[in-house]
């Protein structure tokens, strides 16, 4: 039996929250209008207080073992789904970006990414302490809301 350390979701949710960032600040300013621009700049700066609240969990977690069935089983399956083709790829801006050409397209991307989110967050809630999953369920809402508001902008657009 190997070791997985719950430390490693966080340090991915770390980085799926910068890379979330990123990309809101990108489609910020490729957006063709205020309305657009403004919530896709108040999107992530939520980016950014998510990967507050993913470090400060970090920092007090606690190292706990999960069974695996083979070495890394859990590290290698959390790895593959963000830098995978699900998420925010690590090479964006070499590969989803040029296709986002316009507002609608920065929309659907982002709604895509939420949904990834919200289901990465529930996939890894059965691997840390109970009094974490309750801030994950607080991050699992705020990651539908910014689902919802992005639905509502794509009206617009559609």
């Amino acid at each position: 039996m190997n070791i997985f350390q719950p430390a490693d979701i966080f340090q991915f949710a770390v980085r799926i929250e910068e890379d979330g960032e990123i990309f809101y600040h990108k489609a910020a300013l490729m957006a063709e209008d205020a309305g657009a621009r403004d919530i896709f700049n108040r999107l992530a700066d939520e980016e950014i207080r998510h990967k507050r609240i993913f470090t400060d969990m970090l920092e007090t977690i606690k190292k706990t073992s999960m069974p695996e069935t083979y070495k890394g089983e859990y590290l290698a399956y959390l790895r593959d789904y963000i830098d995978g083709k699900v998420i925010f790829k690590k090479d964006l801006r070499n590969t989803e970006l040029p296709e986002i050409r316009d507002t609608l397209s920065a929309i659907d991307f982002a709604m895509e990414r939420e949904m990834d989110s919200i289901l990465y967050y529930q996939e890894v809630k059965q691997f840390i302490s109970e009094k974490d999953r309750a801030q994950i369920d607080l991050i699992i809402e705020e990651e539908r809301r910014h689902f919802e508001k992005l639905a509502e902008l794509r009206k617009k657009y559609s």
